[in-house]
């Protein structure tokens, strides 16, 4: 019997998205936000939606542009940092030892140390509320070579990417094989 648990940010698993932006000082930041994902395959779109209240959110607005980095689990402590301080406050870049990357696609940085990073161009916003969710036409994804596999796609058993349960408010690892897509359902 299930029971019911009300209309609640529930739904699992959520990626750990560290989103990258230039402030108006052309200072690089990163925001952990958890609220995202892919929302177009042609022309290939991702969103992220953060409140109006996050450092993040202006510099979208001001920059067109954002990136999207994908941490693996070894980086959880860094990540958590990127959410629980402001860019208003602190460069994050330096209190973590990190290394800011100028996208040469998009204007917006991403951090040299995390291994799976999408560029993003703004295309669109849409006020949900609370939220107001940024959708970006991806420009490129850029791998570490380390985190490819046979196929030359990013291998989830070597990236180990992190992902967020809301509800309970835990981090988790990604990575083990559970079938085939389109495949495994056809047996």
């Amino acid at each position: 019997m299930k029971i019911s648990l009300g209309a609640k940010t529930l739904l699992y698993p959520t990626p750990v998205l560290l989103v990258g932006t230039y402030d108006e000082h052309n200072k690089a930041n990163l925001m952990c936000a958890a609220w995202g994902g892919i929302c177009c395959s042609k022309p290939v779109c991702v969103n992220v939606s953060l409140r109006a209240a996050t450092y993040s959110h202006k510099a979208i607005i001001a920059r067109k542009a954002f990136t999207l980095g994908i941490p693996s689990d070894s980086q959880v402590k860094e990540a958590d940092y990127m959410g629980i301080a402001s860019g208003r406050n602190v460069d994050k870049f330096a209190e973590v030892g990190w290394t800011a990357v100028k996208s040469e696609l998009v204007d917006a940085p991403f951090a040299a140390e995390i291994p799976f990073v999408l560029e993003c161009k703004l295309i669109e916003t849409v006020e949900l509320g609370l939220h107001t969710m940024f959708i970006g036409e991806v420009m490129d994804v850029k791998a570490d070579e380390h985190i490819l596999g046979e196929t030359g796609q990013p291998d989830m058993n070597k990236l180990k990417p992190l992902a967020f349960a809301s509800g309970i408010q835990k981090y988790y690892s990604l990575g083990n094989f559970a079938g085939d897509a389109f495949k495994v359902g056809k047996k």
